[in-house]
């Protein structure tokens, strides 16, 4: 099976506790990590249409309304996350602020130079090919605009880095597990974060694309990072 496949399926199958999760085994840092994602991109643009890529809830999407834009597209290829989120766009009377469409981040339906933003959060790990990925954001994004993404990283300071490891490896995959009754994919996360190109390798990917102005924010002692820069 192919990894795009089974990441659909995985995310699938753990959607109906995917926010509770988020924010219990994080301690709620997530929400945080979120608020300086869009902090960030406010830096740079004051955005009209914004794309969130692999958008799983909607969590990303909703924050970025902080931005006042006239239109965000919400993308993810599983259908169920994004039943969990249109939920909470109802619950929070978004639904009319929020296109949600589900997708391949790796093959977008959208026009070249289409977006002032495209963003996600901890999703590019998740694609089958992140360089593909890149390159989409590159085409619809327009001449001027903003990438950001947000993604986990791995702390590199003793003594939190095998604190960390510890957590994250060990306590995190148990009640993962044991909340959402999937046990795969809260192994896949920690190994999925182990073998992603981060920090400088990342923004040189970005860089080969064609990204510019680049730049990254590591933020809890490196447990995640928010990249950032222009077409």
């Amino acid at each position: 099976m192919r990894k795009k496949e089974e990441v659909r399926i995985m995310f699938d199958s753990i959607a109906w506790r995917y926010d509770f999760l988020n924010h219990f085994l994080s301690f709620g840092t997530d929400l945080q990590w979120r608020k300086k994602a869009i902090k960030e991109i406010a830096k740079r643009i004051n955005p009209q249409k914004i794309l969130d890529l692999a958008t799983g809830t909607c969590d990303l999407a909703i924050q970025s309304l902080r931005l006042k834009p006239d239109m965000v597209t919400a993308v993810d290829i599983s259908q169920r996350m994004l039943e969990e989120g249109r939920k909470k766009l109802y619950r929070r009377k978004l639904n009319k602020k929020i296109e949600l469409m589900i997708g391949d981040s790796e093959a977008l339906p959208f026009d070249d130079l289409s977006y002032d933003v495209v963003m996600g959060s901890f999703g590019i790990r998740n694609f089958e090919d992140p360089e593909r990925g890149l390159a989409e954001m590159y085409r619809v994004l327009r001449k001027g605009g903003v990438i950001m993404i947000l993604e986990f990283s791995k702390p590199d300071k003793f003594p939190f880095k095998y604190i960390y490891g510890f957590y994250f490896h060990k306590i995190l995959p148990f009640f993962g597990a044991l909340f959402s009754k999937e046990k795969s994919a809260y192994n896949y996360l920690p190994d999925s974060v182990s073998i992603f190109p981060e920090g400088e390798a990342f923004l040189e990917m970005m860089d080969n694309i064609g990204f510019r102005e680049l730049k990254q924010r590591r933020m809890t002692g490196g447990v995640a990072t928010i990249y950032s820069g222009c077409r």
